[in-house]
Parts: structure tokens; C-alpha cells; sequence
């Protein structure tokens, strides 16, 4: 359960989520489960960008000035420069990936699935026979 306060424990939780999407994914028993999964993946991938864009903006405030590293404020700054620039160039390398999962997700929705192909669909075959009842 997401905590909305605590990044180490919300990062692990996703960390958790996905792989666990990444096992689920697997096989698909049910086809049409994946354009809700698409969107979410899309609703997560924006999420994911924004935060990687707000622990960049982190490095690019007043933090940058008081960076030290091994007691070199020039290296601190340096470093904490080169980690806001990493952490926004990944931002928007997801969001662009977010677009072409979010096109994926318009595709999926214009598809339709023949049950007959997928047996946990098919119609079950029910018979009127009651038990105790003679034929």
C-alpha cells in the first residue's frame, strides 16, 4: 500500500509491483485484461517520470551548494549537477516511452478477441440433470 510520505518505502513497493507485473504478464489467459493493464502501465510511466523529475529538481536547488564530496564542495556541486541532469534526461526518455505505450493502449482498444480461442471464455455447458432427480 503506497504511503504518500515515504519515498524509500513507496520505491520498493514499486519495485515490488513490477516485478510482480513482470510474472503475471508472462502468459495471458485473458485478452482482453490487457488494455486496463496498458493503462495503467501508461498511468504509472507518468507518475514515474514526474518523480524522477522532482528528485532532479531536488539537485537543482540550494542542495547543488551544499554538496560536498570528500570534503570538495566543487565535486559536490559537480556531482549533484551531472545527478539532476541524469535523473531529467531519464525522466523524459520514460515519458517518451509512456507515449508510445499510451499509442499501444489506443490500438488495444480498437481490437476485438474471438472467445472460441481462449477456453476460460468459451460458454459453460450446463446440464439440467438435479441430482436425486431420475432421467
Amino acid at each position: 500500500m503506497p504511503t504518500f510520505n515515504d519515498p524509500v518505502a513507496d520505491a520498493d513497493e514499486l519495485r515490488e509491483a513490477v516485478r510482480g507485473l513482470a510474472h503475471a504478464t508472462r502468459t495471458i489467459d485473458d485478452p482482453t485484461a490487457i488494455y486496463a493493464v496498458l493503462g495503467s502501465i501508461s498511468s504509472a510511466l507518468a507518475s514515474l517520470s514526474q518523480s524522477l523529475h522532482q528528485l532532479g529538481e531536488f539537485h537543482d536547488g540550494p542542495t547543488r551548494k551544499q554538496a560536498w564530496m570528500n570534503g570538495d564542495a566543487y565535486a559536490g556541486r559537480a556531482a549533484s549537477y551531472r545527478e539532476s541532469w541524469e535523473l531529467h534526461r531519464a525522466a523524459e526518455m520514460i515519458h517518451q516511452v509512456a507515449e508510445c505505450v499510451d499509442r499501444a493502449h489506443e490500438i488495444e482498444a480498437t481490437i476485438a478477441y474471438d472467445i472460441r480461442d481462449y477456453p476460460s471464455f468459451a460458454p459453460v455447458q450446463r446440464s439440467t440433470h438435479q441430482p436425486g432427480m431420475s432421467l
